[in-house]
């Protein structure tokens, strides 16, 4: 992940248009955006001092230069905290636990047995770069977690690299960078993960959508929010959903699905969970 913070600040000040911030524009511009020494001037810092930072070069920046700059490139709440976090990342980023450590990929007893009693509702557990680490049975009858191989119960290898991904959702492009950027979020925090980097780099080589998106460098939160799906066995399924985090696994975070009392989508799940009672729920790919 060498160079975040530089690609990072270049794609947002590229956002930005002069006129935005009350600056003049004058002829044509070679890069779109502001310049650095623009940024540099609004926040109230020297150029140099920018350039250094932008190019990795730079002494430890204060707060206060962070949050100037945040201000300037009109960054959200996340990408403010992401900025913080690959401009220090010795200070920020979280120690990654060794891949052959066995523990990596557990999740405790207590937490299967609170899966288990989301009866009306599909939950899973996502673990570091959005690896699914377990789920309940609702959660297994709507994505088939179970009749994956192991290594491919990751949810944006499911995105950009299965078969039917994108018949599966129909806001496909929407769920692919909604992914992408909380994996980019997370990248930020861990940003010497090796199992990370060869995710990224197996994504990029087999698919132009996930390089695209990732160059784009956005980072993104998903906390809550709203899933369709269509579902080969129920029909369309419009799914809110809620992530939630597990004390003492800063690691770890369920996702529940919270179709709304009465609705049609409830109808359906209480469907798929007869269904899937009495079958084998289908292998989603996605």
């Amino acid at each position: 992940m060498d160079g975040e913070l530089g690609d990072f600040l270049r794609s947002r000040r590229a956002r930005i248009r002069p006129e935005d911030v009350g600056l003049n524009s004058y002829g044509r511009r070679r890069v779109p955006g502001l310049r650095r020494e623009e940024v540099a001037q609004l926040a109230g810092v020297s150029v140099d001092y920018y350039i250094r930072l932008e190019q990795g070069r730079g002494p430890s920046v204060s707060d206060a230069v962070l949050d100037a700059i945040a201000r300037v490139l009109r960054l959200d709440e996340t990408e403010h905290a992401y900025l913080r976090t690959v401009a220090r990342p010795k200070a920020r980023a979280v120690p990654a636990r060794k891949a052959q450590d066995p523990s990596a990929r557990l999740v405790r007893p207590g937490l299967r047995l609170l899966l288990d009693m989301f009866d009306r509702a599909p939950a899973f557990v996502l673990g570091r770069r959005m690896d699914v680490l377990a789920w309940n049975a609702l959660g297994d009858a709507l994505a088939g977690f179970s009749r994956m191989p192991a290594g491919e119960r990751n949810m944006p290898r499911q995105a950009f690299l299965a078969p039917g991904a994108r018949e599966l959702y129909p806001d496909w492009p929407a769920v692919a960078a909604e992914t992408v950027a909380y994996l980019r979020l997370d990248a930020g925090l861990h940003p010497d993960d090796k199992e990370l980097a060869a995710l990224v780099g197996e994504l990029s080589l087999k698919s132009e959508d996930f390089r695209r998106l990732w160059a784009d460098h956005q980072v993104k939160a998903k906390t809550y929010g709203v899933k369709r799906m269509a579902h080969p066995v129920v029909g369309a399924l419009t799914l809110p959903y809620e992530t939630l985090a597990v004390p003492g696994e800063p690691d770890l975070s369920l996702v529940v699905y919270t179709p709304e009392p009465g609705s049609e989508t409830a109808e359906r799940i209480a469907l798929l969970a007869s269904w899937a009672a009495g079958e084998n729920a289908p292998e989603l790919r996605a």
